[in-house]
Formats: C-alpha cells, structure tokens, sequence
C-alpha cells in the first residue's frame, strides 16, 4: 500500500513480500518498483531482507547465475556476508558497512550466495537505471569502505557510500546521474534538521528502531518518499534509536521497460534481452566459480502483452 501525511509531501510505499532465488528462497520486503512510483532519483529497486539466522553450511541467499542488462546493483549489508561471483570475473564478499556496485551495461551475469561467516544476513539490495548514454557501455565493478562520521547536533552517524551527503561526506564511487546512499544510525530520540540537495528526489528507508520522516512514521521496511524543493528533512528517531538507508537522486526523466532482470527501453529490446540470455549469448557470458544445485536461473516467460513503458510518474498508456 501506499499514502501520504496531511500535507501531502510525504510519500510512504509499504513493502510487499517477495521470494528471491526460487526453491528455497529468501523472502524479501520490496518497495520499489511500486505502482504508485517507478523511481527515486535513479534508483528503480529496493529490496530489504532480514535479519535470517544463518546455521553451519547453510545458505540462506543462494541466488544462481542470472543476467542484467541497462543498470548497476547496489548491495549493501548490515549483518552477514554474501559471496558474489560476475562474468566480468570479478568474485568478490559483499560485507557489513562496505558497498559494492556491479554495473551491468548491455550484458552481465552474476551469482550472490551467502555464507555461514557470520549468525545472521540482514541487508538491502539496490539497483540504479543506467541513463540511455551509458547504458550500452561495459561491465564494471567497485568497492568502497566507508568510514563512519558524525551527523550534526550529535544525532548519529552516517556511512555514505554514494553521492553526497551535504556537510556530511562524499562517497569516491563513480555514478552516471547524480546519486546519494546512506546508512543513517540514529540516536535515542534524536531529533536532526538533515540538509539535502534541493534538486533531489529522497527516499528514507526505516530497517529497525522507529522514525518520524516530516513528522509522518515509519513501520520497519518502509519507504517514505520526498518529492525534490526541500533543502532538508526532519528525522526524529523513537527511544531505541534508529537505522536507516537514505537514497536519493536528480529525478529520472527517461522512459524505461522493466522486466525480471532487464531494464531496457521498449518491449522489443526487453524480448531480445531474453532470447540472447536463452541461447547462452555472450552478451551475458558464464558465471565462473558458483557450486549450486542449478547452473543459472532461467528466464521466464514473457506475458502475453505487449511491455509498457514508465517514467517516474508511472506506467504509460499501451
């Protein structure tokens, strides 16, 4: 479901439940794609998942080989670690506080698999619509550690991965639009004016503890959405603190079709996507280093539709 405050500003997208990976899937809470909102900034996906006890040689994540086109992933970990494995053959851990961003350009492959190196997984996964200039580009893959710093009036910290955070800090990670992601550890009642780009779009998204967003509440998993004009947002957090991950972005004004793994721009682009990923294409290429029980995740049946395209406001007309 979706609402809005009294004032109408405040967006709030509830997740719906989702299994991730097929037999013996992760349950997951989506916010977005949603049907009231396509995007905040460039962002077109949030799942948030956890926290899963994890047991001895157990895998709680076991998502097989499958295929991206026209985006970048963003992982993201409060508690655990996921093996990642791509066909640019890159295999790298996704762990606590330390994004990784896989950028799939016309074609890549990838694996996620979690371990048993920590009690429990508990994380959010993002992705990031690629704009039409970059989108035809390589596959690419970056790492950043972010060092925790203070917010302002002593409210918490902050770890920022991506974009800027206005008198806060600034993520190194390259992106193609103007971007911002964070985690945001809130104090014990803590109450913070946060400054933010004017020109962007916001998300807030609430993993634990309790929140107020422009004096609207939050219930675990959910995203509140701010259109861009404020130059800041209050978050009051409840009397265990809070933690968050804030997103945001110039607003993304392209049309796009989004189908299982693809973001393309028309229906046909998106049924040819997954006719080269059927037939074993190179525009994909082979996931070196998974050990599961399937190969790879095949692609599933195209609706008996014709695709519709959306921009930031919604679906289009067929």
């Amino acid at each position: 479901m979706a609402g809005e405050d009294e004032t109408g500003h405040v967006q709030v997208l509830a997740g719906r439940e989702v299994p991730l990976g097929g037999q013996r899937a992760l349950t997951v809470r989506r916010t977005l794609p949603h049907r009231d909102r396509s995007f905040v900034g460039a962002w077109c996906f949030v799942d948030h998942y956890g926290p899963v006890p994890v047991g001895p040689g157990e895998r709680v994540m076991d998502v097989p080989p499958h295929p991206h086109t026209g985006l970048q992933t963003v992982s993201w970990l409060f508690e655990g670690v996921v093996q990642h494995d791509d066909s640019a053959g890159v295999s790298a851990r996704v762990l606590p506080g330390e994004v990784n961003l896989m950028t799939a350009g016309s074609g890549i492959a990838h694996s996620e698999v979690s371990t048993d190196e920590s009690q429990r997984l508990h994380g959010v996964q993002l992705w990031v619509a690629l704009p039409d200039a970059d989108r035809h580009g390589g596959r690419g893959f970056e790492h950043h550690a972010p060092e925790a710093v203070p917010l302002p009036e002593g409210a918490g910290t902050a770890l920022v991965f991506l974009g800027t955070l206005p008198g806060v800090d600034v993520s190194p990670v390259r992106t193609s639009t103007p971007l911002l992601g964070a985690q945001l550890d809130l104090a014990p009642g803590a109450a913070l004016d946060l400054a933010v780009d004017p020109a962007f779009e916001h998300g807030v998204l609430l993993d634990e503890g309790e929140v107020g967003v422009d004096g609207v509440a939050l219930s675990p998993a959910d995203l509140a959405c701010l259109d861009p004009g404020p130059r800041s947002v209050r978050l009051v957090a409840g009397d265990s603190g809070a933690r968050l991950v804030l997103i945001g972005g110039t607003p993304f004004e392209e049309e796009v079709v989004m189908w299982w793994n693809f973001v393309g721009r028309t229906h046909d682009e998106v049924v040819a996507y997954r006719e080269a990923y059927e037939a074993g294409s190179e525009q994909f290429g082979t996931v070196p280093g998974y050990d599961g029980e399937r190969s790879r995740i095949p692609a599933p049946p195209l609706p008996p539709v014709r695709l519709r395209a959306r921009n930031r406001r919604g679906r289009l007309p067929a």
